[in-house]
């Protein structure tokens, strides 16, 4: 709003609202030993976050209240009786391919996703980014193993390209066999054994993401079952992650900045679920930021899910009513990124920086693999 109405601007409304500093040594490089094991920092919805039926914002807690220090294997203590989980059940796709080009220079390739018209089965052709961008122009090859060759066939938006994978074999053995995990640039290293585990999900079953869904990265087998014996029940959807989705937001007015279209799914089963569950009172938790957008982009005004798929560029920020989400459970953000003011949105901008500065002073761990947090 401008200055000159003399209404008070929007807590949120601008992208510098989302700068905090990070003390170095605080990003999380590795996994913890066990999966939860991660803390998990319990945070109640602050004045700005609005209710998952579009009400009112919710008033604050007192400031005893306000945050709880647990592990993640606490989680059973949030959940109630009648609670739905959902999951985004996509998987990392091991699609950062290392070879040289016939000069013998070095290139990469990093697979986005198969083109529309590929077999899903086997696809040979992919939406693609190239390094170095300016010498893999159409036409170009890169020689990634005796058996996996990378042709250069056309060129995609954003400076992208269009690529066919050359095998004898199937496209996605080659992948398994040659390709790395793409993690993140602020981890600093090269994926290695560990990650081909521990940048998935348990639950992880689609292929399609170039990054974890890494607020579910915490979960195990047996936590899994232990809230099963809460008496809350889990479905799955995805919605496949892409690279956009963690740069940061460039302009000062979020308005200004461009969604790039994810990928998602819901099954009808899942959708009944959270549907029946809503409809008698229980809450629904969505683990992780790709679950809300999903959620958000299926349901109607009413808050009721519909199967389906398609492509969403959902764009939650601060002022925001969600529709299905009652419950999140998410990792440590990015400054300035989509992330953090999708959880903005959702628990209240003031509550949520205060529990960023919170994190930071009790030595919490950040990013892919580092803590969490549970907003309720």
């Amino acid at each position: 709003m401008s200055g000159r109405s003399g209404a008070r601007p929007l807590a949120g409304g601008r992208v510098s609202d989302y700068d905090y500093v990070l003390p170095p040594g605080r990003i999380a490089r590795y996994p913890t030993e066990r999966r939860d094991a991660s803390r998990l920092l319990v945070v109640q919805r602050g004045p700005g976050g609005r209710n998952a039926a579009g009400g009112a914002p919710l008033e604050g807690s007192g400031p005893e209240e306000e945050f709880r220090h647990l592990r993640f294997r606490d989680l059973a203590e949030l959940v109630r009786p009648g609670d739905v989980l959902v999951v985004n059940e996509s998987r990392v796709l091991p699609g950062r391919l290392l070879g040289r080009k016939p000069t013998g220079a070095p290139s990469e390739v990093l697979l986005l996703r198969p083109t529309d018209d590929a077999d899903p089965a086997d696809p040979l052709t992919w939406e693609a980014l190239v390094r170095p961008g300016g010498k893999l122009k159409p036409g170009r090859r890169v020689v990634v193993a005796d058996d996996l060759e990378i042709e250069v066939v056309g060129s995609s938006a954003g400076g992208g390209r269009i690529v066919r994978l050359v095998t004898p074999g199937s496209a996605l053995d080659a992948l398994e066999k040659h390709g790395h995990i793409p993690l993140p640039p602020y981890l600093e290293r090269d994926d290695e054994a560990v990650d081909r585990e521990r940048y998935q999900t348990v639950y992880a079953r689609v292929s399609g993401s170039v990054a974890a869904p890494t607020a579910g990265l915490h979960f195990t087998p047996e936590l899994l079952t232990a809230l099963l014996h809460e008496g809350v029940r889990r479905v799955a959807i995805s919605l496949d992650i892409g690279v956009a989705t963690f740069r940061p937001v460039e302009v000062e007015d979020p308005a200004g900045h461009e969604m790039h279209a994810e990928r998602w799914r819901i099954g009808p089963e899942a959708a009944a679920v959270v549907n029946q569950a809503r409809g008698a009172g229980g809450r629904c938790w969505a683990v992780g930021t790709t679950v809300v957008r999903t959620l958000e982009s299926a349901a109607d005004e009413h808050g009721v899910v519909n199967p389906g798929s398609g492509f969403t560029r959902l764009f939650i920020r601060p002022p925001y009513r969600f529709r299905v989400v009652d419950a999140l459970i998410t990792n440590f953000h990015l400054p300035r990124s989509t992330l953090l003011m999708l959880v903005a949105a959702f628990t209240g901008h003031g509550r949520t920086m205060e529990a960023y500065r919170t994190a930071i002073r009790e030595g919490y761990r950040f990013y892919s693999y580092g803590d969490a947090m549970a907003v309720l």
